[in-house]
């Protein structure tokens, strides 16, 4: 009786055009341009409708439990704090001026966010909405990363093209790596090993080893009829299971696919113009691109490694989360 009831479901899904493997998950697409957040229900595909946030919102993530979002309202100098279930902003947390990025530490307590016109990396305590500190860092810090045991957060600055290493009890600034021009995002392996980092006018993604700060591997990107000036990497994904890696590669319209097994560039998807952040849904069978300049979203398979469809959002998307409901 109950194969026959799924075997119904499934029926009704296709006739109404539900995908199954996603219709219990939405992604949250802050749009810098119209000051709000696009909520995509994946298992339809569409914007089902906009929750309205400060100026131009940037980074998002979600908290613990998905329950909360965190974002930059980066012209309102503020994080804001926002309930999913209700869709209503319920706090803000003390950011310091213009956050762009945000990234919470593995306890759930702490925030942080980079201060790219003060050259500062701000640390928030979320439970009494209070900054902790403020460590000097580059100029123009940016991308953010905390590596899975907790032990070190890093950013970069895109001006000093540096990966600046901060030890997060102490608060330390313990070392400092040069790197491509114009970082931006940094990623953690879930080993703690290595550190990804790409640099947009570098033009290049580099492997660091955590244990000694030092470069180990460097990809340059090459797409036939595209200029190498316009191959800006900013975005990275990796996979849980070691496979691939995905670089956003901004102007060049493409996502890189990286085989980490064997450390090459494997393909080059087509998507929306200027590809910048990305985000995989919870069984990372599908990533999700933002396209600042074409104002949509382009969604793809991973296993097939193919662009299976476009979505609009607003204006200039920018970040992306997705939340597996409940």
């Amino acid at each position: 009786m109950k194969h026959i009831l799924l075997l119904k479901l499934l029926s009704l899904a296709l006739l109404f055009n539900v995908n199954v493997s996603y219709a219990n998950e939405y992604a949250y697409v802050t749009n810098e341009k119209d000051d709000n957040i696009s909520v995509i229900d994946l298992g339809q595909n569409k914007v089902i409708r906009t929750i309205d946030i400060g100026q131009r919102p940037r980074g998002i993530i979600l908290n613990k439990d998905q329950s909360l979002a965190y974002v930059c309202a980066s012209d309102s100098d503020r994080i804001q704090i926002v309930d999913l279930n209700t869709e209503q902003i319920i706090g803000e947390l003390p950011s310091g001026e213009d956050p762009e990025t945000v990234v919470l530490h593995p306890n759930g307590k702490i925030i942080y966010t980079a201060n790219e016109d003060d050259a500062l990396l701000t640390v928030i305590n979320i439970e009494d909405a209070s900054v902790t500190t403020q460590i000097d860092v580059g100029v123009e810090p940016e991308g953010l990363a905390v590596s899975p045991n907790g032990k070190i957060v890093v950013v970069t600055s895109e001006t000093t093209n540096m990966v600046h290493w901060i030890n997060t009890e102490t608060h330390e600034n313990f070392a400092n790596t040069l790197v491509g021009s114009r970082p931006r995002s940094a990623l953690f392996t879930k080993d703690n090993k290595y550190l990804w980092v790409s640099s947009e006018i570098g033009g290049m993604v580099v492997i660091i080893d955590v244990a000694t700060q030092n470069i180990v591997k460097e990809f340059t990107f090459h797409i036939k009829g595209i200029h190498r000036d316009r191959v800006q990497p900013v975005g990275i994904e990796l996979t849980e299971d070691g496979r691939y890696a995905f670089i956003a590669l901004g102007p060049a319209n493409h996502v890189a696919v990286i085989d980490r097994k064997t450390m090459s560039i494997e393909k080059y998807l087509l998507v929306g113009r200027r590809v910048w952040q990305l985000a995989f849904n919870h069984d990372e069978s599908q990533l999700i691109t933002t396209n600042g300049i074409s104002g949509d979203v382009s969604l793809i398979d991973v296993n097939a490694l193919k662009v299976t469809k476009s979505i609009k959002v607003g204006r200039y998307p920018w970040g992306v989360v997705i939340r597996q409901m409940p």
